[in-house]
């Protein structure tokens, strides 16, 4: 597909042919109007009671949006810029709608009813607001809470896809799993939403070290979601909302430099800046139509096994089923083929380093190797999962044995060598060559001496003397980090050799199943046999751009 516009008209025909395609459809709308609209949507996206509600209000500096609502935010809520404030409520009756000044009118259509369900009948929120920042051409969308009830989550994945810019609260009381982490991707990163800034809520509730701790650990959060921002912005950022409100409406500066909102607005501040000054063109929407074309494809398999079903097996023609099967089993064989070669690719040497050299190495000096490791491990499972998936539906549709699970030996964990320290009574045969570990700190002594190695700096330690710090020495310290260095590189030289070892095993392993000899069985003629073969044209299309 060489260009956007072909591709959400090959999306439209897909979805044509699919009964019962509302969700599809709805999410193909919201994709259309972001590729159609030049306005900069940054959408807003937690679970419930995560303060999504309390920041908005505090970036626009007055309750915009009633506090009272906060918790239960009932509707996607856009703000966008008018000249003074009022919402307007969208019904399904495209005959019926109500303005009205300010946002009290919220109250009653925007939240949630007692079992905590959505208003059937309201389509649209949106609140006019005239906030310079959202002058410069800025929506800002306020979306219900995931995790809560399956029709607010579909709601809020359809806003997602027309987002510009994902700001993603965090609760700083409460540490993400790693089905969590995993959980966002298959809410993000699988929809092509590479723009992601994290904003901390709540650190101000914890004690000074507990906050270090926190911002620490969802930097590694952070990094897994690298986003396509302007390269001197971060996209982590600590906002105490409940606080930075106060202080805005009470006009108290200290409190509200204190909450750090205004670095986080200053963040929102330059991508708009960057967008107004190089606009984002119809092309760069590509990976997002591409991610939903994903969804159209599952979509289109479970209608093609359901208009499978209706085709007569007593038939005295098998050549047709034949055909079928072998227009299947290139598809299966042309896919596996691609994704192995994705997965050689994300096994690249060059762009290992380049995704995990720097926080790998970090990950090493504050031996926190395991929460680094655990990343690389859920990155590793989502990909090569691409791979196995083709293999599972060979056996399923030929109804064959299920092939070995897909296996790969992790590198040992990295061990870091450094350079050795020698005293001015020493030789250099007592020098002390010190190692550490992914999980510790060892020693290996030449003589007498022993070394540590603590939070990046160097020590020495004389057993029969008082210890002598050599840590100031610039050079010293540099071996130090090229140590850390040496040894990730080293790491990530060998999970390149071991995947790219399984991967090679494992197209040995299932080559019998996905070229397994095809044989002429008679099927018995239906009109269902066109329309599973129009479907199956059209995954296959879709599947080869």
């Amino acid at each position: 597909m060489d260009t956007a516009q072909q591709r959400l008209e090959q999306l439209k025909t897909a979805i044509a042919l699919l009964p019962a395609a509302d969700d599809l459809q709805r999410d193909l709308n919201a994709l259309e109007r972001s590729c159609s609209t030049q306005a900069l949507r940054i959408v807003v996206f937690a679970p419930f009671n995560y303060g999504k509600s309390t920041l908005l209000n505090a970036i626009l500096g007055e309750k915009t949006l009633p506090i009272d609502l906060i918790p239960t935010t009932g509707a996607a809520i856009t703000v966008r810029y008018g000249p003074q404030l009022q919402t307007t409520i969208q019904f399904v009756d495209p005959e019926r709608s109500v303005t009205s000044e300010g946002t009290d009118v919220l109250k009653q259509f925007a939240i949630l009813d007692d079992q905590r369900r959505m208003r059937s009948d309201v389509v649209a929120v949106e609140v006019a607001c005239p906030h310079p920042f959202l002058q410069l051409g800025v929506e800002l969308v306020d979306l219900p809470g995931t995790d809560d009830q399956e029709a607010q989550d579909r709601l809020v994945k359809s806003q997602l896809l027309s987002a510009d810019l994902v700001v993603q609260v965090l609760d700083g009381r409460k540490l993400m799993t790693l089905q969590e982490r995993e959980n966002l991707r298959d809410w993000l990163l699988d929809r092509g939403i590479t723009n992601v800034i994290f904003v901390a809520n709540f650190l101000n509730l914890l004690e000074a070290e507990d906050q270090k701790s926190v911002m620490h650990r969802l930097r590694f959060v952070a990094e897994s979601f690298r986003s396509q921002l302007p390269s001197n912005l971060s996209n982590l950022y600590r906002v105490d909302a409940l606080p930075a409100l106060r202080g805005q409406l009470k006009g108290d500066r200290d409190a509200v430099e204190m909450s750090g909102l205004p670095i986080f607005e200053s963040a929102l501040q330059a991508i708009v800046q960057a967008q107004q000054t190089a606009p984002m063109p119809l092309e760069d929407k590509l990976p997002r139509l591409n991610a939903f074309a994903q969804q159209v494809q599952s979509a289109l398999k479970i209608e093609i096994q359901i208009a499978s079903s209706e085709i007569d097996p007593r038939s005295d023609k098998p050549t047709r089923k034949l055909e079928i099967q072998q227009q299947a089993q290139q598809l299966i064989q042309k896919s596996f083929a691609a994704s192995a070669r994705e997965l050689r690719d994300w096994l690249d040497l060059s762009l290992l380093r380049d995704r995990y050299q720097i926080s790998g190495s970090m990950a090493l000096q504050q031996f926190d190797f395991d929460m680094w490791f655990q990343g690389l491990e859920l990155d590793w499972e989502l990909q090569q999962r691409k791979l196995t998936e083709w293999s599972d539906k060979a056996c399923d549709f030929f109804g064959l044995p299920a092939v070995a699970k897909f296996k790969m030996q992790w590198p040992m964990e990295p061990e870091v060598i450094f350079p050795a320290a020698a005293t001015t009574s020493d030789s250099s045969d007592n020098a002390v060559a010190p190692v550490a570990i992914a999980t510790g700190l060892g020693w290996v002594f030449g003589g007498p001496v022993g070394a540590a190695v603590l939070g990046g700096g160097s020590y020495l330690l004389n057993k029969t003397r008082n210890p002598l710090a050599i840590g100031v020495d610039e050079t010293r310290l540099s071996r130090v980090q090229q140590a850390y260095d040496l040894a990730m590189q080293n790491y990530l030289t060998q999970l390149n050799t071991l995947g790219l070892n399984a991967i090679a095993q494992y197209e040995r392993e299932v080559r019998s199943t996905l070229y397994t000899e095809l044989k002429a069985e008679p099927i018995a003629p239906n009109p269902a046999e066109y329309r599973v073969d129009l479907l199956r044209r059209m995954l296959a299309e879709l599947a080869q751009n």
